[in-house]
Order: structure tokens, then sequence, then C-alpha cells
């Protein structure tokens, strides 16, 4: 089972820079569009908007972000598909973790 993986010292060493780094580019994004809806601004209406679109992003990037080892090949899989992630991040993942990953990018891709 995928979720009984062992992790190495240096996979999880890899793993936390990935996540990281794919942590990173989703904060980045937010806070982009953040600025956006900030600068577009001009009503006091407006900032219950930009509250609305901080707290949907929160609980997103909360659901998405699961850093148990036990999640990490499904969290990776999901992270490289919706563009967080680059797969060569990965490179210092067993082959088999990164098999399991891209099985999980292989079977999104068909629905």
């Amino acid at each position: 089972m995928w979720g009984d993986l062992k992790w190495s010292a240096s996979e999880k060493k890899a793993a936390r820079r990935a996540y990281d780094a794919a942590l990173d580019v989703a904060l980045a994004s937010v806070l982009a569009e953040f600025k956006r809806l900030a600068a577009a601004a001009a009503a006091p209406e407006d900032l219950w908007k930009i509250e609305d679109y901080l707290r949907r992003q929160r609980r997103e990037i909360d659901e998405m972000f699961d850093y148990r080892y036990s999640q990490l090949p499904l969290v990776f899989a999901r992270l490289i598909r919706e563009g967080y992630l680059d797969e060569s991040l990965l490179a210092g993942l067993s082959d088999e973790k990164r098999e399991i990953i891209r099985s999980f990018l292989t079977q999104a891709a068909r629905r």
C-alpha cells in the first residue's frame, strides 16, 4: 500500500524542499491576486470580497498541502497537476515513490 511507504532521511529532506517550493508558488499566486484585488477595490464592500477570496484560498491551501508522509505521493501528484510543483523537484525520492506519483497523475488525466 502506498500509504505505508518508508521514507529515508534524504527522501524526507527532498520531499520537504519540493513541498516548500510548491507552497511558495501557491502563496505567491494568492498574494499576486490579493494585490490585484486590493488595487482594484473602489468601495467598502470590495473589502469583503477580498476577505472572501482570502478565506477560500486559505481553505484550499490548507486542504491541498498535507505534509503527512502517508499522503505525500497524492499531494505531490495534485501539486504537479495544478502547476504548483515541477516533477523534477522530486528527483531525491525513490523510483518507487515517483512511480506512484506518476500513476496518480495518469489516473487523474483519465477522469
